[in-house]
């Protein structure tokens, strides 16, 4: 066995699974939230992207373009939530996957009569540098991947578990009925809770695109590892999401190298395949909480 290029697949998969884990902890916090899968995170991580790479073409720095980008997109899944999600709260959940997917389409869309198909170069924010591990190669946009994603898990935990404003989150989630009668406005944590959500989508989006061309159809695949991810850890765990996410990563990494039909055009059938035996098997994911009714 050539152990060279088994910790090299190790390797590149974690830098695919943290930006899996990355994407999957947006569908985790709007999951929590609402308790809506939402289809069109992808999509909303594409449009972010191309406001960043946008603010590049105008000169701006790709650091100050990312930061401006996760703003822009806060405000933005807030006034999704407000204006096109709130409406539909209260009803069946095809209705609600109905919705996303229109958002869906209506991104996908405006992004490619905006800036049409044709793929474009997004700046890494870390550079090119590569880093050697005796012959193990890792590059810098790898290294800095999963450092961005534990510092996501890090902040994401304090917020919900230190702050005011991630208890209210927490309590408008399990008790909303009680959260306002003490004085938590739901709306509000909920429109926080997309905003979050969106934020995180376009960290993701900006750290995938180096590696691939910028095109509305960037995030279609990135999302289904996402939601492999967000499944095989759980839809209510932000641990999860990250655990999964990683997971994802390296199995498809190994399977494509080592399993010889599915080499690389059939890399995503590893995610498919994950999804149905998660659900068959253990349906709330390695880290999600088993609901719990009164009888």
């Amino acid at each position: 066995m050539d152990f060279t290029l088994f910790f090299q697949q190790v390797v590149d998969g974690l830098a695919s699974g943290a930006i899996y884990g990355s994407l999957a902890l947006a569908l985790v916090m709007i999951y929590r939230s609402t308790g809506i899968i939402n289809f069109a995170q992808g999509e909303m991580a594409m449009f972010s992207t191309y406001i960043a790479w946008q603010l590049t073409e105008w000169g701006v720095g790709i650091l100050l373009a990312l930061f401006v980008t996760v703003l822009l997109s806060f405000v933005a899944g807030a006034a999704i939530q407000a204006t096109v999600i709130r409406p539909v709260e209260g009803a069946d959940h095809l209705t609600q996957i109905m919705v996303t997917l229109g958002i869906f389409f209506i991104i996908n869309n405006i992004a490619g009569w905006q800036w049409t198909y044709q793929g474009q170069v997004v700046p890494s924010v870390f550079g090119d540098r590569v880093l050697s591990l005796d012959d193990v190669r890792v590059t810098a946009l790898a290294l800095g991947t999963v450092l961005v994603l534990i510092a996501e898990v890090a902040l994401l935990t304090l917020l919900l578990q230190r702050s005011r404003v991630g208890l209210a989150m927490r309590g408008a989630v399990d008790n909303p009925e009680s959260a306002e009668l003490c004085g938590v406005s739901v709306t509000r944590m909920l429109m926080i809770g997309w905003g979050l959500a969106a934020a995180f989508g376009a960290i993701a989006g900006v750290l995938v695109t180096p590696r691939l061309f910028l095109s509305p159809s960037v995030m279609f695949g990135v999302l289904i590892y996402s939601f492999a991810a967000a499944i095989l850890g759980g839809l209510d765990s932000p641990i999860g999401a990250v655990v999964g996410g990683l997971t994802v990563g390296v199995a498809e990494n190994l399977a494509s190298t080592y399993i010889d039909f599915v080499g690389g055009d059939l890399k995503i059938g590893v995610a498919l395949a994950l999804i149905i035996v998660v659900l068959l098997v253990r349906p709330n994911g390695l880290f999600g909480s088993a609901e719990v009714a009164r009888v």
